[in-house]
């Protein structure tokens, strides 16, 4: 794939991500933030212009699908976007449109993406699973609560506090999937890894006694400075420039390994993003926001030295996993 053709997909993952005109600054900024850091790596140059083009309205869908020739990048585009505009929860209809109008422009292949948005339908519904429906959980906290000291928070059971090892074990075992996750060239492997660090976070904190639903756990996410789109923007690029998405890649059986080293990056961000909800469900709810972003930058630096040392576990993970048990872990399946 040529550097114009990487900038072609990674253009519509970017009109994607800003498709509903409902993205927070703090998100605008995140993704900024990932196309200058793509932008220095080796095959990444000219995206940070890409991403002012897109903010600026300069670049366009039509050019964009004009630069791509091949069927299976034009798929790989289309996919890309879908699991962008999925990245913050069940599409908008102003995504929809976009979806719409991408496909119908891009030609694809009925049965590669009916195959595709099968898988997809399945991963949303699973990630409707990861934690109960925002709404459903008594005092619901929002984000002006996360920013208050002792502010009202969802309804919390007074229980024993778990031991730090097997909150550890766990917060550990999440960033391995997802780290593995992030080394598969299937799409639907990205997809999965937002709703599991959904189900870890509601995890620590019911087992801290503090009930969650899937609006408060997204909210301390975005709080915490993790962006939800952005996260998946950075996957795909990261996967991009390391050769590691399509067809091909798939095939390669040294694949994973060749791009491992430089990638695994949502190891470290699930890593950090379980021990600062460790310390904000144990310690009382009491962070503000600032003080989220400060502690989860500070867990987040010694998280990435950390993918080095378990890269071989990462490695060997992601060659156990297919779509059924990444559904299943969705889901929170006993079996899984």
């Amino acid at each position: 794939m040529t550097t114009a053709e990487q900038q072609a997909i990674l253009t519509i993952a970017l009109l994607a991500a800003f498709s509903d005109g409902a993205k927070a600054d703090a998100e605008r900024e995140a993704i900024r933030g990932i196309a200058d850091s793509l932008g220095r790596e080796a095959g990444g140059a000219g995206l940070a212009q890409l991403y002012q083009d897109v903010l600026l309205k300069r670049a366009t869908v039509q050019t964009a699908v004009a630069g791509l020739t091949d069927t299976g990048q034009r798929q790989l585009a289309y996919e890309m976007a879908v699991c962008v505009c999925d990245a913050d929860g069940r599409k908008s209809p102003a995504e929809t449109a976009f979806l719409n109008d991408l496909k119908q422009r891009l030609g694809l292949d009925a049965g590669e993406t009916e195959r595709f948005e099968r898988q997809e339908a399945q991963l949303v519904e699973a990630s409707d699973h990861a934690a109960p429906a925002a709404g459903t959980v008594a005092t619901v906290a929002t984000a002006a609560a996360l920013a208050t000291p002792a502010a009202p928070v969802p309804v919390a059971v007074a229980v024993s506090a778990p031991p730090d090892a097997e909150m550890d074990k766990l917060i550990l075992n999440a960033s391995l999937l997802n780290g593995a996750l992030e080394l598969l060239p299937q799409s639907w492997a990205s997809m999965a890894i937002i709703p599991l660090q959904i189900r870890m976070v509601y995890n620590i904190g019911k087992a801290h006694g503090v009930e969650l639903d899937q609006g408060h756990i997204r909210e301390f996410i975005a709080a915490a400075g993790v962006g939800l789109s952005s996260q998946y923007i950075e996957q795909f690029g990261r996967k991009l420039i390391g050769g590691l998405l399509g067809k091909a890649a798939g095939r390669m059986a040294g694949g994973i390994g060749r791009a491992a080293t430089g990638m695994a990056f949502s190891f470290a961000t699930t890593y950090a993003l379980g021990q600062l909800a460790k310390r904000y469900y144990a310690g009382g709810r009491v962070m503000s926001t600032a003080l989220l972003q400060q502690t989860f930058q500070g867990l987040l630096a010694p998280a990435k030295q950390m993918q080095t040392q378990y890269l071989p576990q990462i490695q060997q993970t992601a060659s156990t996993l297919d779509a059924g048990k990444v559904l299943a872990m969705v889901r929170g399946s006993p079996t899984a």
